[in-house]
């Protein structure tokens, strides 16, 4: 039994079977072999293994920012590879949030701005999205820091900002890929600690891709990539498979 199993929440996200292949014939890179992995409503997963194992690929294939070649991927219980791409995009848009290594935040725009983003895709007001970004920068700890830019921050508060604009539109869902691999240890742990109460607190499901260990112990499970298949699956320190 795995660790997916052995609580009582509801399966966010079920993925059967599924592979990713580049490219044809003598040249075709099989970047996922079959993989098979169900994420429930609530849980902290980090996901780990070494460079080609396919962990980044299946996370695109989770957040919708790539397809799988086949296999059946749910999110709760619609099967996303019959979505149009038009569909795709609004459950990017209103179900899933992103935080990436790079923090991505535009750099001649405030943080206050940068997290109204997502908001103004959607079509939200503006009223109401600046009070929704507002409240979310404060929930991140960056109240008083809404007219700087990145430029005025430091590394460990652009990724705040980051969250902040990940976690405004009230996502099911958040993708955190190496969200502290450009911090230094005091400024990770502070954004463990920041990622692991948006899951205890709010109840938010996080999926976190790291190559670190210490990063990783943070969440309530672990799964390990390797050559394009989950080699474990691990919950409280117990191997599961």
């Amino acid at each position: 039994m795995t660790a997916s199993n052995q609580t009582g929440a509801q399966p966010l996200i079920e993925l059967q079977g599924i592979t990713k292949v580049y490219g044809t014939g003598q040249a075709a890179m099989h970047a996922l072999c079959g993989v098979d992995l169900c994420i429930n409503e609530g849980e902290f997963i980090a996901v780990m293994g070494p460079s080609g194992s396919g962990k980044s690929t299946c996370m695109n294939i989770l957040g919708c920012l790539d397809t799988s070649s086949a296999g059946s991927y749910k999110f709760k219980n619609i099967e996303v590879n019959r979505l149009s791409r038009n569909q795709r995009t609004r459950l990017r848009r209103f179900y899933l949030g992103f935080v990436f290594q790079g923090f991505n935040l535009l750099s001649r725009t405030t943080a206050l701005e940068n997290v109204e983003l997502p908001l103004i895709y959607r079509g939200t007001p503006a009223r109401k999205r600046h009070t929704q970004a507002l409240r979310a920068l404060e929930t991140v700890g960056l109240k008083g820091w809404e007219s700087h830019t990145p430029a005025e921050l430091s590394g460990g508060q652009q990724q705040r900002v980051a969250i902040a604009r990940a976690v405004v539109t009230e996502p099911e869902i958040l993708f955190a890929d190496e969200p502290t691999g450009n911090l230094d240890s005091a400024r990770s742990h502070e954004i463990m600690d920041l990622l692991t109460g948006l899951n205890r607190d709010r109840g938010v499901t996080v999926v976190m891709v790291t190559h670190e260990p210490d990063m990783a112990a943070y969440a309530n499970r672990i799964v390990h990539f390797l050559d394009g298949l989950v080699a474990s699956d691990k919950a409280n320190g117990k191997d599961t498979l």
